[in-house]
């Protein structure tokens, strides 16, 4: 078996097989996501693809990203780091249950058929030749992702905000992945095979 899946296992059994709920308040979160509309919108939905979709992402996996923002040593961001510098443990955990609360997007795949074969090929099936684990083992069939695991739903996600961050794991800028994983598996993908991953998960649901 793949290693990463393998990890990817052991990281789902040592999470446990409750489902992941929210710990903070939707609705005070609602009230604190004004300032979050600007870029992610009221809905959750961002208009830019550059900024990432957040509704129904996992509650903890949000929560995590704005504590490594505001740690700002594993993942950096000048734009986050400052928006979640006066933010406390608990205006976090609002947040990221009010944004988890909301209805997931439903992306369209924009891209030619090739590519969009090729990113089929390698979500479902990695790149034996090459060492690429399939995305599929940890981010599902329809791109939902592991609560449980913490591993984010990509789902409906823009294909530009998720190529930019395989190239961010690549490059070493974001290490925030739990054992390396997304760096080592970034690490091995030529730059079409993750345009072409990004341009498939936009239209998976």
């Amino acid at each position: 078996m793949n290693k990463w899946l393998v990890l990817a296992a052991t990281i789902s059994l040592a999470a446990g097989t409750a489902p992941a709920m929210a710990a903070g308040d939707a609705a005070a979160g609602k009230t604190k996501s004004a300032t979050c509309a600007g870029c992610h919108g009221m809905d959750g939905k961002s208009v830019n693809p550059e900024w990432p979709n957040l509704a129904g992402q996992h509650p903890k996996y949000i929560e995590k990203q704005l504590k490594d923002f505001k740690a700002g040593t594993d993942r950096n961001n000048a734009t986050m780091a400052g928006m979640v510098a006066a933010l406390s443990e608990t205006d976090m955990a609002d947040l990221a249950a009010y944004f988890s609360s909301l209805p997931r997007k439903a992306g369209t795949a924009a891209a030619d058929e090739d590519t969009l074969k090729l990113g089929e090929k390698i979500y479902r099936g990695g790149n034996p030749a090459t060492g690429v684990a399939a995305c599929i083992g940890c981010h599902g069939p329809t791109g939902a992702g592991n609560p449980e695991a913490n591993f984010p739903a990509l789902g409906g996600q823009h294909a530009k905000y998720v190529e930019n961050q395989l190239k961010a794991f690549k490059a070493g800028q974001r290490k925030n992945d739990a054992g390396k994983m997304m760096r080592s598996i970034a690490s091995k993908m030529s730059d079409e095979e993750i345009k072409a991953v990004a341009a498939y998960v936009q239209g998976l649901h």
